[in-house]
């Protein structure tokens, strides 16, 4: 018998202490929840602690923990770009947009509308692609926790994809974003500790960075591993990730319940900052598992592989709490968004009003559980986790953050130019990835996708008619509509009388 199915049982008991101990505080979070915003944006509360350390631990998730640490062990210190380019996304987003708090939008549909006129087809569009993303983002998010499930607990891949989703979707459904932040915030803080106690555990027992340069590949321990990707593929793997933090509607989501936008600013500044300190880490336990377990045929399994292997049981417990934290903390962060644009934009686009009010904590649990199974659908059929993920940021997410960025920054901008730069960026995307010659040249298609993106959005944008609605109106009009969900709470964009449905809208052509 090996170490590891000595020690499964012990594993499994961890897993199910720090899911009881979650579950616990969903159930104590659960009574805030009076009102649909009191669920899906904590009531639009959050602290400075609360904000930091929910972004922090959703930051440093599948993707740091098992995905940096995979591509550190084939590329050396390649997997620093993993941090640095986080760092560098969350930066720029608390610059470009954190002053979007003041708007009081609830999801990134909404700003998007904002941005061009209020406009219905702009807002559907980027409504149905962010929410097919965030569940692409939450799938792959199960898939990590459940590698280190199914690999530490020698529990079948597709029951621990199960478990992994159950486990944090029930808390979630309790306690609704209150329970996500609080959960987070402790998660992260458990998955700090963790990680970089095995990474100082790792590099002493690799015997010093000096035995681990010696033993690793001379590409490997080149600046930034750029010997081992090369200059342009290291650039695209930095930029992809900045672009994943820049759009992804989750990391806007706690901009939009943060309690200002003096807070939001000062959060994501601190996050920058411990998230660029942690962009060393790992590259020191996927540089540790080489020279201490070469020749791996996953190196997805890099750091359980280490943790449970090299060191005694507790350290593999530690390390199975802190890469389920990693995972949960992020997973439930998409979760909670993929619920709020659901019922925030693509029930207005489908059934052409709102959910009804009073309502909307019990509709907000029915569609958290609809959309943890269809993503867990997606992750019973998925494999891989950083392909995956840097995948679908180029393909999905490039053009939106042009469209963004034009919408917001150039007064020309139209909204045919920016659903042209969403759909420019995923084609060009997808150019890229079907042909082996240009992915092995760009890495992966971040950067082409970007150009493209901006290309088509200004020449699209210079031949169709300017936008007629000004930012004043365009508030008002997307305030009279989250009124209809904002209870307890008073319009964000004027005092305004909330619409009449069963009258024409004749304020806006674009929303006819």
């Amino acid at each position: 018998m090996n170490k590891i199915a000595e020690s499964s049982s012990i594993y499994l008991f961890a897993f199910l202490g720090s899911l009881v101990l979650m579950l616990a505080l969903g159930i104590w979070v659960a009574r805030r929840n009076r009102t649909g915003e009191d669920f899906l944006l904590a009531g639009r509360k959050l602290t400075i602690p609360f904000v930091t350390g929910s972004a922090l631990a959703t930051l440093v998730g599948t993707g740091s923990s098992l995905g940096a640490v995979s591509l550190s062990y084939t590329n050396g210190w390649a997997g620093a770009l993993y941090g640095m380019g986080g760092a560098v996304g969350i930066f720029l987003l608390l610059w470009l947009f954190a002053d979007v708090r003041e708007h009081g939008f609830m999801t990134f549909p909404e700003e998007m509308s904002y941005y061009y006129g209020a406009n219905r087809i702009i807002k559907g569009a980027v409504a149905v692609v962010l929410f097919l993303a965030t569940v692409g983002w939450l799938g792959a998010h199960i898939l990590g926790g459940a590698l280190y499930l199914s690999f530490l607990t020698d529990m079948d891949m597709a029951l621990a994809k199960v478990v992994v989703a159950v486990g944090f979707g029930l808390y979630t459904v309790i306690g609704g974003y209150w329970a996500v932040v609080v959960t987070d915030m402790v998660q992260g803080t458990i998955l700090f500790l963790g990680f970089s106690t095995i990474a100082v555990l790792a590099m002493v027992k690799a015997g010093g960075f000096d035995t681990i340069n010696e033993k690793a590949p001379a590409e490997a321990t080149s600046f930034l591993g750029v010997e081992t990707l090369g200059t342009i593929p290291a650039i695209s793997m930095a930029v992809v990730i900045a672009v994943g933090v820049l759009a992804t509607p989750s990391h806007r989501q706690r901009i939009y319940s943060a309690n200002s936008t003096r807070t939001a600013r000062r959060s994501f500044a601190l996050v920058g900052v411990l998230f660029a300190v942690f962009a060393i880490t790992p590259p020191i336990v996927g540089l540790s598992a080489q020279t201490l377990r070469p020749g791996m045929d996953n190196p997805d399994l890099a750091f359980p592989v280490l943790a449970t292997e090299v060191f005694p049981v507790w350290v593999g417990a530690l390390l199975l709490v802190s890469g389920l934290s990693a995972t949960m903390s992020s997973g439930d962060s998409e979760a909670l968004t993929g619920v709020t644009i659901f019922l925030r934009d693509i029930s207005k686009l489908v059934t052409g009003k709102m959910p009804q009010a009073h309502n909307m904590v019990t509709y907000s649990r029915i569609a958290l559980v609809a959309v943890l199974l269809f993503a867990l659908g997606g992750a019973l059929l998925a494999e891989t986790i950083i392909e995956y993920i840097t995948t679908m940021i180029a393909t999905v997410l490039t053009g939106l953050l042009i469209a963004a960025l034009l919408g917001k920054f150039w007064s020309r901008a139209t909204w045919q130019g920016g659903l042209a730069a969403i759909i420019g960026g995923a084609a060009a995307a997808t150019t890229v990835n079907l042909s082996d010659s240009l992915t092995e040249y760009w890495g992966n298609p971040v950067i082409p996708s970007l150009v493209v993106a901006l290309i088509v959005g200004v020449l699209v944008s210079l031949v169709t008619p300017r936008r007629k609605i000004s930012d004043a109106e365009a508030l008002r009009l997307l305030a009279v509509e989250r009124a209809e969900l904002d209870v307890g709470t008073q319009l964000r964009a004027g005092d305004v009388t909330p619409p009449d449905h069963t009258a024409p809208d004749k304020t806006n052509p674009d929303r006819s």
